[in-house]
């Protein structure tokens, strides 16, 4: 009876062994950790790192004013990223009419996209991120 226990708590012994993880697992489970990780600040950095300049923008008071359906629109809006939400943007399309919106008639805007830098008229096209620092001395990451 005796032999009998042994093998049995040896049995018992040997698999609770198996069910720990090897040091090896471990050790490529953190490496893939470390890929994931690397991965999502890559992420976020490309998508917010213009961040803080369309936020200048907004405090120097630079106006975006565009249509839904402009390409050159969707062009510029693609050079801020996620960041565009930052931007103040004035959209001019009345959706199931052809008239612009109020604001956009009233500032005197005919093509776009269309910026507005302070009281300044608005100047038409789709300005490189460069070029929109200058106007606004605003700083690019």
């Amino acid at each position: 009876m005796s032999e009998q226990r042994r093998k049995q708590q040896q049995k018992r012994v040997g698999g609770a062994e198996a069910k720990v993880p090897s040091r090896k697992m471990l050790i490529w489970g953190g490496v893939a950790m470390l890929f994931v990780l690397a991965y999502a600040g890559g992420w976020y950095y490309r998508n917010h790192r213009y961040d803080g300049f369309a936020k200048c923008l907004a405090s120097k008071q630079a106006k975006m004013y565009g249509l839904y359906w402009c390409p050159h629109c969707a062009e510029q809006k693609e050079m801020f990223g996620k960041a565009f939400r930052y931007v103040p943007y004035i959209e001019c399309a009345i959706k199931g009419s052809r008239e612009l919106a109020p604001a956009c008639s009233a500032a005197g805007v005919k093509l776009f996209p269309s910026w507005q830098f302070g009281s300044n008229p608005p100047k038409e096209g789709v300005f490189p991120l460069e070029e929109l620092s200058d106007k606004t001395g605003c700083s690019l990451p």
